[in-house]
C-alpha cells in the first residue's frame, strides 16, 4: 500500500505503510470475522438434532445476552462517575462555582460570567467551542463584595470604588471582571515632558484620593508606609534623590554597579513592591525600561509613578507575572518578596520570577529583612535550589528605630542557562 495524505486544517493526516506486524493482525481480524459469520450462519440454518442441544443453544445465547446487558450496564457506570469526577474537580478548582440563580446576583455579573457559544462552532486551532469569562476563583468566596462591584449603570460612570476592587484582589479576587462603564477620568494638568517629569512633583490634584487616609503628599511624606517607602513621595529633598546612586550601609549596592555585572546588557526589568517608582527613575536615566509592580495600599502610587513617566502595573503579588516566560533581563525586588505565610508561597513566587527572567538575567534582592533566622535560611534554601550564581552576597546588620538590631540581605544573582 502506498501512502495517502489528507489535508486537515492547517495540519496534514498521513496514513503509511502496513508493517508486518499490523498486516499479520487485519488478517486474523479478518478471519475472526468469516469463522464468527459462518457459526451465526450454521446456528440459524441447521435444525437442533434433539431437545438437548436446542437446550443449550439457548443457554448460551442467553448467557451471552446477559454478559451484554452487564458490559453495557459497567460502560454507562463508567461514563456517569468521569461525568460527575468532572464536575467535582470543576467545584475544587472553583471554576463554575458562582451560583448565578441566587436573587442578590446583579444582572451584569450573570452576563459577563454566562458562557458564550462561538458563532461559527468549534475552532479548529484551540479545539474550544464557547467563550469563558476570566475571573478570579477566589471572588466566590467575596461574593458579596463581588455583587456590589458589578452593580453599576451600563454606558453610565463607574462608582468611585476603586478601593473596593483592589479589596477584591487582595482577597485573591484576581483577575476582577470587566465593567461596561466608563472609569472616573481625572484631568492630568500640568504633567511635565520626559525626563523632567522624573524628579519634580506635578500638582497633587491629578492624584485620586479617595479611599486613602492623606490628601495630600506632605501627609504622606510624614508617615512609613512600609519598610521601603518611608517620605518616599519626596523628590527634592527626601532619601529618594540619592537611592541607588549613593550607598548608606554595605547592603546598599549601586545601580551602575549592577549593571556592570550583567552579560549581554540590560535593557528590560521588572521591580516587585517598586513604591514610588523612584528604581525605575534611576533605571530610565540609563536607557532600560522597568515596569513596576504595585497597589494602591494607603497612597496612590500608581498614579504618582504614572505621573513620573513610568510604567505602573496594577496587580498583587497573588497574581500570576502576565508576561511571557524569559521576557526579563532584571528583576528588582526588596521587601516586596516578604509575603508571609507558608515557604510554598515563597517558592510558588520564586518559580514565577525565575520564569520571566531570561537565562543569563540578573535577579537583585535589594535589603531583604530577615526577621528570624529560619526566614534566613528558608530563603537561602530556596535560592540555592534554582543555581542562580552568587554574584554579591551580602548579610548585615542594622539599628531600626526601636534600637534594635535587624539583618538584611542584598545580593545579586544570575540565572543559569538550563537545557
Amino acid at each position: 500500500m502506498g501512502s495517502v495524505s489528507l489535508k486537515i486544517g492547517d495540519g496534514t493526516a498521513r496514513f503509511k505503510r502496513a508493517t508486518f506486524c499490523s498486516s499479520a493482525v487485519n488478517l486474523l481480524m479478518l478471519f475472526s470475522v468469516i469463522t464468527t459469520n459462518l457459526f451465526a450462519l450454521y446456528a440459524f440454518t441447521s435444525s437442533p438434532k434433539d431437545h438437548t442441544n436446542h437446550s443449550l443453544h439457548l443457554a448460551h445465547h442467553k448467557n451471552i445476552s446477559l454478559i451484554s446487558e452487564q458490559v453495557s450496564l459497567i460502560l454507562r457506570e463508567i461514563d456517569s462517575s468521569q461525568k460527575k469526577l468532572t464536575q467535582m474537580e470543576k467545584e475544587l478548582l472553583g471554576y463554575e462555582s458562582i451560583d448565578l440563580s441566587q436573587p442578590n446576583i446583579p444582572t451584569e455579573l450573570k452576563n459577563f460570567l454566562q458562557h458564550h457559544q462561538l458563532p461559527l462552532g468549534k475552532d479548529s486551532r484551540t479545539g474550544i467551542t464557547e467563550m469563558v469569562a476570566s475571573v478570579g476563583h477566589s471572588c466566590e468566596r467575596s461574593l458579596d463584595l463581588l455583587a456590589q462591584y458589578m452593580k453599576y449603570k451600563v454606558n453610565g460612570p463607574c462608582p468611585d470604588d476603586w478601593s473596593l476592587g483592589q479589596r477584591l484582589i487582595l482577597q485573591g479576587c484576581e483577575p476582577l471582571p470587566r465593567r461596561r462603564c466608563f472609569a472616573k477620568s481625572i484631568p492630568k494638568v500640568g504633567l511635565l515632558p520626559y525626563p523632567n517629569s522624573l524628579w519634580k512633583n506635578v500638582s497633587e490634584k491629578i492624584y485620586s484620593w479617595s479611599g486613602i487616609g492623606c490628601k495630600n503628599l506632605a501627609c504622606l511624606n510624614s508617615k512609613k508606609l512600609n519598610r521601603d517607602c518611608s517620605g518616599c513621595f519626596d523628590l527634592v529633598n527626601g532619601y529618594e534623590k540619592e537611592r541607588f546612586v549613593k550607598v548608606r550601609g554595605k547592603n546598599d549596592f549601586l545601580i551602575d554597579d549592577v549593571l556592570a555585572l550583567g552579560s549581554g546588557g540590560t535593557r528590560t526589568g521588572f521591580d516587585i513592591g517598586g513604591g514610588s517608582g523612584t528604581f525605575a527613575a534611576r533605571m530610565a536615566e540609563r536607557n532600560v525600561t522597568i515596569v513596576t509592580a504595585t497597589l494602591n495600599v494607603d497612597a496612590p502610587f500608581s498614579d504618582f509613578i504614572a505621573a513620573r513617566g513610568l510604567f505602573p502595573m496594577y496587580l498583587s503579588l497573588n497574581h500570576r507575572f502576565p508576561f511571557y516566560d524569559s521576557a526579563f533581563d532584571l528583576v528588582h525586588v526588596a521587601n516586596g518578596l516578604d509575603i508571609g505565610g507558608r515557604p510554598e508561597i515563597l517558592e510558588f513566587l520564586m518559580f514565577d520570577i525565575d520564569r520571566i527572567l531570561r537565562a543569563g538575567g540578573l535577579f537583585w534582592l535589594d535589603n531583604f529583612l530577615c526577621t528570624n533566622d529560619e526566614k534566613k535560611k528558608v530563603l537561602t534554601r530556596l535560592i540555592e535550589q534554582f543555581g542562580y550564581k552568587k554574584l554579591k552576597w551580602i548579610v548585615g546588620e542594622r539599628i531600626n528605630g526601636g534600637g534594635n538590631s535587624e539583618v538584611y540581605l542584598s545580593a545579586v544573582l544570575q540565572k543559569p542557562v538550563r537545557v
